[in-house]
């Protein structure tokens, strides 16, 4: 059977982890997961995507949708909904080598033998610039975000993790990405991922 590899990526507000996992899944050739795993849940709730939505993010704004990762709905449905996401991102890893956004999933593939754990950060200046300039906001609501959503990213990693999302102990790299941006944080980071699994490429 084929080995596989997964690489885990948490990521600070703002400090653009996603378009990274983007270039590094179109790098390596292996698909990303993100909103993905909401749509999938949704199938497996037997309930439509903004149904699910809802219970994760309590909301369709921008600023709901990153500050609150569980939403503002019953305890009860948000571990549900967490216990089901578990479930789809050990499937997808049991199935095909893939990048992970987000969703503690460094926790969740704790055991998993091929695994890079991945913490992309930045300098706040940074992260605003590129809300200001990347994701288009304006610069009032970028530092509310930045704060605000950090806030939230970190409770939820600690109500289901039980530590903090940039805990050194459970991190394999912690990359500021305002030292390369986008392509070339991607770049270095799939060089360090060929080198550790030098046998599957």
């Amino acid at each position: 059977m084929q080995e596989r590899y997964v690489i885990t990526i948490t990521r600070q507000f703002g400090s653009l982890g996603r378009p990274i996992a983007r270039e590094m899944a179109k790098m390596l050739d292996i698909d990303y997961y993100d909103r993905d795993i909401v749509e999938m849940a949704a199938k497996e709730m037997q309930q439509p995507v903004s149904v699910v939505s809802d219970i994760e993010e309590s909301g369709n704004s921008l600023l709901s949708k990153m500050r609150f990762p569980l939403g503002t709905g019953e305890r009860s449905m948000q571990d549900r909904l967490f216990q089901i996401q578990q479930k789809i991102i050990t499937d997808i890893v049991d199935r095909e080598s893939c990048i992970i956004v987000g969703r503690c999933s460094d926790y969740i593939l704790r055991n998993y033998k091929n695994c890079i754990n991945v913490y992309i950060y930045a300098p706040f200046e940074a992260r605003y610039h590129n809300c200001v300039n990347s994701l288009n906001m304006n610069p009032k609501e970028a530092k509310r975000m930045i704060q605000e959503v950090d806030r939230a990213r970190l409770q939820y990693h600690k109500r289901y993790a039980k530590y903090e999302p940039q805990d050194i102990n459970y991190k394999d790299i912690l990359i500021n990405s305002s030292l390369l941006g986008v392509d070339g944080t991607a770049e270095y980071l799939v060089d360090m991922v060929k080198k550790k699994f030098d046998w599957l490429f």
